[in-house]
């Protein structure tokens, strides 16, 4: 029998005709303190939780995507993305700083009403969060281009009307530091991808709504759940 292999996920490089290619993505949760209260949890500066997505649920912005099955909660979350452009294992933040490529804009699309049962139960997030289609990204912009964003409104509307409004400043762990405490645990590299959390205001999409995403000298991001 002959199977023919996945094609490699790629994503555009703003301002030039090269791609990334995606090895794994990272997703830190609740890296924003008012999320995690909408959430009812608290932040862990010292300990930050992530959980992974498989890199063909990518799907790049000004995609439609169908509303997903076994859900009747479906969640956007907003976020800064962290693309890393060097190997590093066990480095500090300083290290870990210089190994970031660029950044770009995120949706960390969730299935809430299976989180939420997960989470009761003490279960892990996989049927929740690595959700088909579930991880969108726009562009990725070179460090080289736009330096490394420390403060900058990261905000999201539904249909014109927004939903999120927060500011990078608020990250309870810099993307710098996000690296270097997954770096002890993992040896990173080029095509590792870490989406940095969301800020308050999480909600659900419907088929038919048009997200948008904006992220201060990062770029935009769009996304529509099919009719």
């Amino acid at each position: 029998m002959n199977f023919v292999a996945s094609s490699p996920v790629l994503v555009p490089i703003q301002n030039t005709d090269e791609t990334y290619p995606v090895n794994r993505l990272f997703f830190v949760g609740q890296n924003y303190e008012d999320h995690a209260k909408e959430m009812g949890s608290e932040t862990n500066k010292e300990s930050p939780f992530f959980f992974t997505k498989s890199p063909s649920a990518y799907v790049p912005s000004d995609s439609a995507i169908p509303y997903p099955p076994g859900t009747k909660n479906f969640h956007h979350e907003m976020e800064l993305v962290v693309a890393i452009g060097k190997p590093v294992f066990e480095v500090e933040t300083e290290a870990a700083k210089q190994a970031i490529f660029g950044y770009a804009c995120g949706l960390d699309m969730t299935r809430r009403d299976l989180q939420m049962e997960a989470k009761s139960k003490g279960l892990p997030w996989d049927m929740a969060k690595d959700v088909e289609q579930s991880a969108v990204l726009s562009e990725i912009a070179s460090v080289e281009t736009i330096g490394h964003p420390e403060s900058g409104l990261i905000e999201l509307s539904v249909n014109g009307e927004i939903r999120q409004s927060g500011d990078l400043r608020d990250l309870v762990n810099s993307p710098a530091e996000l690296v270097s405490y997954l770096s002890s645990f993992y040896h990173l590299g080029p095509g590792d991808l870490i989406y940095t959390g969301t800020p308050s205001g999480v909600g659900p999409v419907l088929p038919g709504d048009h997200i948008e995403g904006y992220i201060q000298g990062v770029g935009t991001i769009k996304l529509r759940i099919s009719d």
